[in-house]
């Protein structure tokens, strides 16, 4: 199969964004178990007696009790709580492995923003911890489909609960599937072992299709410059509301304790009659009023057209709605199953479909 590049200025710049059919791809990891080449992403890794304590300081998770083999998702926010940076994170051995989007950036003391491992670094200090930037060691491999973990079984690794070791992968249960942090010298390898066991290729696209549907935010997209962790259902996932002391963590407690977001991520069902899509960024407009902004757009193998959009808490679930501007405006509505408050598991219930 021939890999497609991503269209210009895509953040998946790097890795194949399909192989000839996306549709199919998608069918693949829905049915059986797909790959998809997420080797852009950044990798920190973080070492040291004080790794846990430290990271409990400086990121929004709670990380004190972190156990060896444990997996979860943290942020960095800015003094005011607001989203600068989204992780994934893996702890397994002597190390905890960030990975996140190429280019993930974070505000500074002094304000302006500065590479994640940058301001990272900046905040040691005299903690007993080692930064380094792991890129060029590792590189992400995911594994969507309900015949994961036959496939893991079938390639010699193992199947974790959370995270594991296994010829030097470290492989993970992940947001949407299992992801391998395999090193990048062998990556090629890796990739052609896993397709000949049986896994279809497939590109960016299908992963962003399925982390759509599961209204998994990502960061830049689905995200702005007054996104707080609320609106975007990180906390508790991402954010710890009970533990003090990181920056930005007063928002995040006033905010789960006394009131609701001013805004929510909803999956929006869009008008596929149009040859057009919006783009993200563009207004979500009720009546005249513009309402929200659009994030993440693609076609789903099954819904068709569909976008994630962070809209304003006061906008009937059942409201008729146009996204995007200049000719690129289509009719939308919302999927009302996507309200947290509607079906809180709805993301978790389409990611475990996935996971197997």
């Amino acid at each position: 199969m021939t890999a497609v590049e991503a269209p210009e200025g895509s953040p998946d710049a790097g890795v194949p964004w399909h192989f000839g059919d996306p549709f199919a791809e998608q069918r693949s990891a829905a049915r059986k178990v797909a790959v998809v080449d997420r080797s852009n992403r950044a990798v920190i890794a973080v070492t040291g007696p004080e790794r846990l304590s430290w990271l409990h300081l400086v990121i929004s998770q709670h990380m004190t009790d972190l156990a060896d083999g444990a997996a979860t998702e943290a942020l960095v926010l800015d003094s005011q709580g607001r989203v600068d940076a989204h992780m994934e994170v893996a702890h397994l051995g002597d190390t905890v492995w960030l990975d996140t989007d190429p280019g993930a950036t974070a505000t500074g003391v002094r304000g302006g923003k500065q590479p994640l491992l940058e301001y990272l670094e900046s905040m040691v200090f005299w903690s007993k911890v080692e930064l380094r930037d792991a890129t060029a060691e590792r590189a992400v491999l995911t594994l969507l489909g309900p015949e994961t973990d036959a496939l893991l079984s079938k390639v010699g690794l193992p199947v974790p609960e959370q995270v594991a070791a296994g010829d030097d992968v470290t492989v993970r249960r992940g947001a949407l599937g299992v992801d391998l942090l395999v090193p990048r010298d062998v990556h090629g390898t890796w990739w052609a072992r896993l397709t000949e066991a049986g896994a279809r290729p497939m590109g960016s696209w299908g992963y962003e299709a399925f982390r759509v549907e599961a209204v998994r935010p990502r960061m830049d997209l689905d995200t702005d410059e007054r996104t707080i962790p609320h609106e975007v259902r990180w906390v508790h996932v991402a954010a710890h509301v009970a533990k003090g002391c990181y920056r930005g963590q007063e928002t995040v407690s006033k905010v789960h304790n006394v009131g609701r977001p001013p805004r929510r991520l909803l999956l929006l069902h869009l008008d596929g009659s149009p040859e057009v899509l919006p783009e993200t960024g563009d207004p979500v407009l009720h009546g005249e009023r513009t309402v929200g902004r659009v994030g993440s757009v693609i076609r789903h193998h099954e819904l068709g057209p569909i976008a994630l959009a962070l809209v304003k808490y006061s906008v009937p679930l059942d409201a008729e709605l146009l996204v995007g501007q200049d000719d690129r405006i289509v009719q939308a509505a919302i999927d009302p199953d996507s309200a947290p408050e509607t079906t809180p598991g709805l993301g978790r219930e389409a990611a475990r479909r996935l996971r197997g």
